[in-house]
Order: structure tokens, then C-alpha cells, then sequence
């Protein structure tokens, strides 16, 4: 470990400046997607395709095909079989844990077969910022427009099939197909995220900054935006002091997103927020009211 002296040289290199933007794109998704990964208690399934994802980066690796292209065929296909076979939380995890383990066994024969290539098996485990490409950019804006605009779409039934399942499902609302739209454009996230933080250390982009939001107000679009503000601090604070400091970009995002959390609950832990809001009596998508102890 050194400090780097010519750090401001490195800010400007292409290497970096890719690095800004991919990150940009990933905190954006991950904090838009954390709230309902967190109240739709996905949270086994946003790790567990981080993992189903791994064998379509190592066999993409085998093949010749680009990672981030593996990583997006397996981790969705995952995701439609959760979302398929999984309509209730318990079913969920059952299905979430198989899948998991037939993925988990393809990966380890992949990664035993790529062991020319186990730098990039790395950084799939652990993440390379640095990494990404001008190719993997296009692949990302693509996914970032995808998921945002998607959510525009559907946020407000989301909202309210997440928060009661029986009474939106009661109501009309298409809690299964939402269901499954979710999962893909969760897949998606995670897809992106892996490249930035890897698949072991995912929650610090996807789960963390949400959790963090939720601790300060349980409105889901204040939610929402500082859970975006802070995986954005997280990034770019984290690739800031990765050009300083001779060390990977992975442990200083991850560090400082576990920071800002540790910081907010310590500050709010005299004040209970609750995660779930309280449906509306003429059953329309109801708003998440605060409830401070």
C-alpha cells in the first residue's frame, strides 16, 4: 500500500474515466432497485443471482464471449426461474436455493476449466472497476435505460404489490408478472454491479444504501434518492481514494458504503422508521408514512 503522488494524472486516464461512468450507471440502478430488493425481502435472491450469474461469466470466458454477456444470460435466466417458481417468500427461497446450487456446481467446473484466465475469474468474485470497457459502457447505458425506464412504468403497482401482496392481488394488480418484471430488471442490476464489487461483496451496491435510506425515512422515493446518493458517494469517493492509494477500487466502495450505514444508524438509533408502509383505505398505491419513536 502507497499513496500515489501523480493521483490527479490518474483521474484523468481512460482507464479512470470509464471507471466514473460505469460506477455512475450501477449506483444509479442499485440504489433505484434497493428499496424493493429490501421490502419485497429479496435479499437471499439479489446474492444468490450474483452466484448464478458466475457461471455464465466463467463460461463466457471459456468460449470467447464477452463476461458482462454471460454474466446478463445467466443471472436473468436465473431470474425468470425465481420469478416463475417462486410466487410467496417461502417458495421463493426454495427455489432461489436450488437454482443457486446447480449454478454454484456449473461454476466451479467452469472456473476449474478457465484456469488460463483466473485473473478475470477474480474479478468476477471480487470485482474490477478499473476493468470496464468502452464496449461494456454501451452494455451498461443499455441496462441503466432498461431499468429506469421500466421502473417509471411500473413503480407505483411495485410499490403496492410489494408492500401487501394480498391486496393489491385482490385488487387487480398483476403480482405475479410484477413480480417477474422485478427480478429480471434485479438481474440486470446485479449484472453491472458485479463488475464493479463482485459477486462476494454485492450488497454494498445493491442492499447497503437502501438499508441506509431506510434507517432516515421510509418514503419510497426519498428512499430511492438517498439510496442513490449514497451508492454514488460510495463509488466515487471509493475510486477517488483507489487513484491516491494503491489499492482496489472493490474494498474502498464496499468500505464506505458500510460507513455511511454504520453513520446513519448510530445517528438514528434513538428513532424507529418503519420499512412497511400502511395500505390506504380505498386501496389505491399507498404512500409510506414515517413513524418516529
Amino acid at each position: 500500500m502507497r499513496f500515489q503522488e501523480n493521483w490527479l494524472q490518474v483521474l484523468q486516464t481512460t482507464f479512470m474515466q470509464h471507471a466514473f461512468i460505469g460506477g455512475t450507471m450501477v449506483a444509479l440502478t442499485a440504489g433505484l432497485m434497493g428499496y424493493f430488493v429490501i421490502t419485497r425481502q429479496n435479499a437471499f435472491a439479489a446474492h444468490a443471482l450474483a452466484h448464478i450469474g458466475f457461471p455464465g461469466a466463467t463460461g463466457a470466458i471459456l468460449v470467447g464471449a464477452p463476461v458482462t454477456l454471460g454474466l446478463a444470460v445467466f443471472c436473468v435466466g436465473g431470474g425468470l426461474l425465481i420469478g416463475l417458481f417462486g410466487k410467496r417468500v417461502a417458495e421463493r427461497e426454495i427455489a432461489t436455493g436450488t437454482i443457486l446450487a446447480g449454478a454454484t456446481g456449473l461454476g466451479v467446473l467452469f472456473a476449474s476449466l478457465a484456469t488460463a484466465n483466473a485473473s478475470t475469474t477474480t474479478n468476477v468474485l471480487f470485482g474490477n472497476l478499473l476493468a470496464i470497457s468502452r464496449d461494456q459502457l454501451w452494455l451498461f447505458g443499455l441496462f441503466t435505460v432498461v431499468v429506469v425506464v421500466a421502473l417509471a412504468v411500473i413503480a407505483r403497482p411495485l410499490v403496492f404489490a410489494s408492500v401487501d401482496p394480498a391486496v393489491a392481488e385482490a385488487r387487480g394488480v398483476p403480482v405475479r408478472a410484477l413480480g417477474v418484471a422485478f427480478v429480471v430488471l434485479l438481474a440486470l442490476t446485479i449484472t453491472m454491479a458485479v463488475q464493479v464489487v463482485g459477486t462476494l461483496l454485492l450488497f454494498a451496491l445493491v442492499v447497503t444504501p437502501a438499508a441506509a435510506a431506510l434507517r432516515l425515512t421510509a418514503r419510497p422515493g426519498r428512499v430511492a434518492g438517498l439510496a442513490v446518493a449514497f451508492a454514488l458517494a460510495s463509488v466515487w469517493v471509493g475510486l477517488l481514494l483507489s487513484a491516491m492509494i494503491d489499492l482496489p477500487p472493490s474494498f474502498f466502495v464496499v468500505s464506505i458504503a458500510v460507513l455511511i450505514w454504520a453513520v446513519v444508524l448510530v445517528a438514528t438509533r434513538d428513532r424507529h422508521t418503519s420499512v412497511r408502509p400502511e395500505p390506504s383505505a380505498h386501496g389505491a398505491v399507498p404512500r409510506v408514512p414515517e413513524h418516529t419513536a
